[in-house]
């Protein structure tokens, strides 16, 4: 049996500090996607300061771009007298890459206490559940989960070379992969070919062979892309919509694998820029997922960086 926070609560609802809460501080969270950092400053449990800036995730760019981004952000979110920085991101697979992120975290807040998770922590949290399936579907995609007895398991994350089904990546390489398969068959370009062209520049789908593995582009730049199959999908595209559909059951069975392993049927909370504002992409998610029996499937409603004050709050 899961236990969860009222799904029905206003966005603006959040965990209030007491003079003896751990929220009763300067606590800062952070969200580290593959295209921005999201930061907001609490004090006291009250949103002072909501900021963004590039991303400082590793796995999209350089260390040295990362701490740029970082000490950006914490140059207009502030940093000095915190009591807790509290910071979800992708890549966070082993203790290691949590100390790798910390450690460029810490010199804007010496003396804090600088916690490092998976990006998909916040978003279960943000979706006001304890326990239950988060799944993320962004520039990359991955599902975790914990139940009532403390367990925890994951399906995904794995990065673009290895999975990511389902994400913004994997769209814009599929539209790629479509508009090559349409020139290898002599077939003229269609909408979405077009559209893929223009946004990269080229007259020509061979030419997106040289540019899909130039140095020049990379992860965030073939995520943007899904964009033209979302809109080829609206204007009836039937590929872009197997395709939309296809994101769906790939990230549903993410989902399964983790419901499977912890032995809980829900919730499942769906987040990430993709999985936030694609309709077709969470109706074909919730159908896949009903079929298989879940029907307490929820669309994030509210920032995952909002999630860091009920992980806070929760007893450790």
């Amino acid at each position: 049996m899961t236990n969860t926070e009222n799904p029905s609560a206003s966005p603006a609802e959040q965990p209030v500090a007491s003079a003896s809460s751990p929220l009763a501080d300067v606590i800062i969270g952070l969200d580290i996607g593959g295209t921005k950092t999201h930061g907001i400053r609490f004090e006291d449990g009250i949103p002072v300061a909501d900021e963004s800036a590039g991303s400082s995730n590793v796995q999209n760019v350089s260390r040295d771009e990362a701490a740029r981004n970082i000490a950006d952000l914490f140059s207009r979110i502030g940093g000095g007298a915190v009591s807790q920085v509290y910071a979800g991101s992708g890549g966070i697979d082993t203790d290691e890459d949590a100390a790798a992120l910390a450690s460029l975290i810490q010199p804007h807040v010496p003396g804090a206490r600088v916690t490092v998770v998976h990006d998909s922590r916040l978003l279960l949290a943000a979706g006001r559940a304890s326990t239950g399936v988060a799944v993320i579907a962004g520039t990359g995609s991955a599902a975790w989960g914990r139940n009532a007895d403390g367990g925890e398991a994951r399906a995904g994350g794995w990065g673009y070379l290895l999975g990511d089904e389902g994400s913004g990546y994997w769209l814009g390489r599929e539209a790629v992969r479509h508009s090559l398969r349409k020139m290898n068959q002599g077939r003229p370009a269609d909408e979405l070919t077009k559209a893929l062209l223009e946004s990269c520049g080229v007259d020509d789908p061979n030419r997106l062979i040289a540019l899909f593995h130039s140095p020049d582009t990379g992860r965030r730049f073939w995520a943007q892309q899904a964009r033209h199959v979302v809109e080829a999908a609206a204007g009836g595209h039937p590929e872009s919509q197997a395709l939309l559909d296809q994101a769906g059951q790939d990230l549903a069975d993410l989902a399964l694998q983790v419901l499977s392993q912890l032995g809980i049927t829900g919730p499942v909370i769906l987040g990430g820029g993709l999985g936030m504002n694609v309709a077709p992409l969470q109706e074909s998610f919730r159908r896949h997922l009903g079929r298989a029996g879940v029907s307490d499937v929820r669309v994030l409603d509210q920032e995952p960086v909002l999630g860091v004050l009920q992980l806070v709050a929760e007893p450790a």
